[in-house]
């Protein structure tokens, strides 16, 4: 059974996140959402607190980045009524594509997004699990831009504050649902 509105505000969605040290390496703390995504209150709770903030704003589109933004994203997209963008790793979205290098906590990677798929100007919400440095969401955000659209903000279940990512966003509007 899905949770009301008034059930969402008493569930303490911290107790749904494992937290795993020295994952994927030494020094790390890994926030582990799968206990989250196990408890089908807990993931109801979630979706309705990362959607909230945006309920009112102009979307055109959400884009997901690979992997676990496409859990949150794609039940965003269709409470907004819009469609869903993956951005996903390299090599794995046929036909013509553009892409971004970036750097991680602990290494780099790439992101690819389908060419033509975003009208110009269009509003698009870009979602991800985890805010870490920023990195990934910012490669995001420039293919979004590459791609002439506009980027209407961004949302994440987790951020991990002192990291920073948040500051390498900026301008643009960030909503996390929680932050350690």
């Amino acid at each position: 059974m899905t949770p009301t509105i008034a059930d969402s505000t008493q569930l303490d969605l911290t107790a749904f996140i494992r937290t795993i040290p020295d994952f994927p390496k030494a020094g790390i703390l890994f926030r582990d959402i799968a206990p989250l995504l196990a408890d089908p209150r807990a993931l109801a709770v979630a979706i309705e607190r990362l959607l909230a903030p945006w309920r009112n704003e102009r979307i055109d589109a959400v884009a997901a980045i690979e992997a676990r933004g496409f859990l949150f994203a794609t039940p965003l997209a269709m409470a907004l009524g819009v469609g869903l963008l993956p951005v996903r790793k390299p090599g794995k979205l046929p036909g013509a594509t553009i892409a971004h290098e970036y750097e991680l906590e602990y290494g780099s990677d790439r992101l690819e997004m389908h060419t033509g798929m975003l009208p110009a100007g269009a509003r698009v919400l870009v979602v991800d699990d985890v805010l870490a440095t920023g990195g990934t969401a910012g490669a995001c955000l420039a293919l979004i831009a590459a791609s002439g659209a506009t980027v209407a903000g961004v949302a994440f279940l987790i951020e991990l504050q002192s990291l920073g990512g948040r500051k390498k966003l900026a301008p643009h509007r960030v909503e996390s649902v929680l932050v350690y």
